[in-house]
């Protein structure tokens, strides 16, 4: 069974976070813009076990104009 966490941190990390750094953006601009400090995108694009709060990916996802629901449904396609 794959771990929810890992899940989630490997979708941030592969399809919103190194796309915006392949445009030359840094992540701290990441971080401040999906209002999250960047030490917690450090924790997320680490691949170790982040157990991320939902208060984070709330916070990630209302910058991205998604809902948690679609979130959820983009990491399971």
């Amino acid at each position: 069974m794959t771990d929810i966490n890992d899940l989630i941190c490997s979708y941030i990390t592969k399809e919103w976070l190194i796309p915006w750094l392949k445009e030359n953006k840094s992540q701290t601009s990441f971080a401040k813009d999906h209002g999250v400090e960047e030490s917690t995108i450090r924790k997320i694009k680490s691949g170790g076990n982040y157990r991320i709060p939902v208060e984070t990916l709330y916070k990630i996802c209302e910058a991205r104009k998604i809902s948690l629901s679609e979130f959820f449904k983009l990491i399971n396609e």
